[in-house]
């Protein structure tokens, strides 16, 4: 099976397409790595240090159903009609895609099927669902600070499922255990005052330099 960054580069910067992308168009490509597939795309506009207002929320509730049916043991995803027809122009998806492979090129470099119990057996799915649900629910909280680093969790941990490689897969639910700190601090400096731990993360590189 071809690679992902190989597949996407051919699906939708190589080969003539409709002017609009839906959930559905990448349900019928996804194959049987589904799950994996979907948590890399949908994470991807919220992981990537570029401007995607308007992406975390939806594309969050979506991720969030997701990784429910994974921690339920599900094969092959359900997701509402609303969402599966919902559209985004393909000069967008492109612009994400350009800037988004290179970085999975880089991982692509290094993955490969190992660590298999962490990302095949139910427990371990359950685990990585869990994980991504919880980081799709920062992904949906409009503040600033709280979508980023937990898009990039599931990023990480949704690559690590699609190519079977557990050892991604735990790195991807490090990076999303810091999200879940950083969003929590974030939550908490908002509604009960104080620094956040981002801002004193920054304090303290600031004294380091």
């Amino acid at each position: 099976m071809a690679r992902l960054s190989a597949e996407l580069q051919r699906e939708f910067l190589e080969t003539e397409r409709s002017p609009n992308v839906t959930l559905q168009d990448l349900l019928e490509i996804s194959g049987e790595r589904v799950f994996g597939f979907l948590f890399v795309l949908l994470a991807l506009p919220s992981a990537l240090p570029v401007p995607a207002p308007g992406y975390s929320v939806p594309f969050g509730i979506v991720l969030f159903l997701l990784a429910t049916q994974l921690v339920l043991g599900h094969q092959q995803p359900w997701v509402p009609q609303r969402f599966a027809k919902h559209s985004i122009s393909l000069p967008k998806v492109q612009s994400f895609l350009k800037a988004g492979l290179p970085w999975l090129k880089r991982i692509e470099a290094i993955a490969r099927p190992r660590l298999l119990p962490v990302c095949t057996t139910p427990v371990g799915r359950v685990v990585i669902g869990c994980a991504i649900a919880l980081m799709a629910i920062s992904m949906m909280i409009i503040i600033p600070g709280t979508n980023t680093l937990p898009a990039i969790g599931i990023f990480v941990t949704g690559f690590g499922l699609l190519e079977d490689d557990g050892a991604i897969c735990l790195a991807g639910l490090v990076i999303c255990l810091f999200g879940a700190a950083v969003s929590i601090s974030i939550l908490i400096a908002v509604f009960w005052g104080g620094a956040s731990l981002l801002d004193l993360l920054k304090d303290w590189v600031k004294d380091l330099v």
